[in-house]
């Protein structure tokens, strides 16, 4: 893959990629929802195109354990760095935002904390226990790290039954080391495949294109993940979030994008998201 800054010089990205302005009263909503909890979300620290109409339609994807991660993934907008200390009042926090935001449902997602002996799998449990307390009929979704394929770790998201569990590829084999660094391409479909086994009904991965990637390596990725059991997908286009991230190789034509789809459904999944806008929690109450 070339990351030349003549390359991230001469790739214009095109107007199918233009989002509109934050704004709005439900947007405001809940972005002082969010802030008056001392809340993350992916939304913001990941920069999402996303954000103006998720959070106009008053949802948002909850980011918990801090933001600050301790992965360098070289997609990502995420900070790298030594996290705080575990907040341990932070699952509490997070049901009670659930509720006054009248949420039907929510996606959750979390830093990689290799940091913790648990990985964090204990505050996702009980953020998850919270939120089926404090806001019951709330449907779940979990978007989490591979908690470096620990089955114990792994085993305390299957115990609390979120109705979607969700853990992204992000690329192609090739590239998963130069794109996801501290991951393994073969580990993640383990960690998809060990969840399915374990009882959680559907589960869901998203991939990023313009990277670098073929044709024929992205049919690979979806025979992988379909041989995982995964059921739900999103394909979406990488933007680079800053001149110190992997640059854009190519911008995917919403052509392409819907081809992928049908691709992707023809190999047996169940829902697929596919466009250059689309993002893993892309309209996340429709995959239940």
């Amino acid at each position: 893959m070339s990351n030349t800054t003549e390359t991230k010089e001469r790739i214009r990205k095109p107007d199918w990629l233009k989002v509109p302005i934050p704004s709005g009263i439900d947007y405001v909503g809940v972005k002082k929802a969010v802030h008056d909890n001392k809340l993350h979300t992916i939304c913001e620290s990941g920069n999402c195109p996303n954000q103006a109409e998720c959070w106009k339609a008053g949802t948002a994807t909850l980011m918990i354990l801090g933001n600050v991660c301790t992965r360098s993934c070289q997609f990502c907008n995420v900070a790298t760095g030594k996290p705080e200390a575990v907040d341990i009042a932070e699952p509490y926090r997070v049901a009670q935002s659930v509720k006054t935001m009248g949420l039907k449902h929510v996606v959750l997602t979390s830093v990689d904390r290799d940091d913790l002996m648990d990985g964090g799998s204990k505050i996702w449990a009980a953020t998850i226990r919270a939120i089926r307390k404090h806001a019951p009929g709330v449907t779940i979704e979990t978007l989490i790290p591979d908690f470096q394929g620990k089955e114990d770790q792994l085993n305390r998201i299957i115990d609390v039954k979120p109705e979607i569990v969700s853990h992204n590829i992000e690329t192609v084999k090739r590239l998963t080391r130069e794109v996801r660094v501290q991951a393994r391409y073969e580990r993640s479909m383990e960690v998809l495949a060990y969840l399915k086994n374990g009882g959680i009904a559907k589960t869901k991965s998203g991939l990023m294109l313009g990277m670098g990637e073929t044709e024929e390596e992205i049919y690979e990725t979806f025979d992988d993940l379909r041989k995982a059991g995964v059921e739900i997908l999103t394909i979406g286009q990488y933007l680079q979030p800053t001149k110190k991230h992997l640059s854009v190789q190519k911008y995917v034509h919403p052509d392409e994008f819907a081809k992928y789809k049908e691709v992707a459904l023809s190999k047996g999944f169940s829902y697929v998201e596919s466009g250059p806008l689309v993002r893993s929690s892309y309209h996340a109450e429709k995959h239940i």
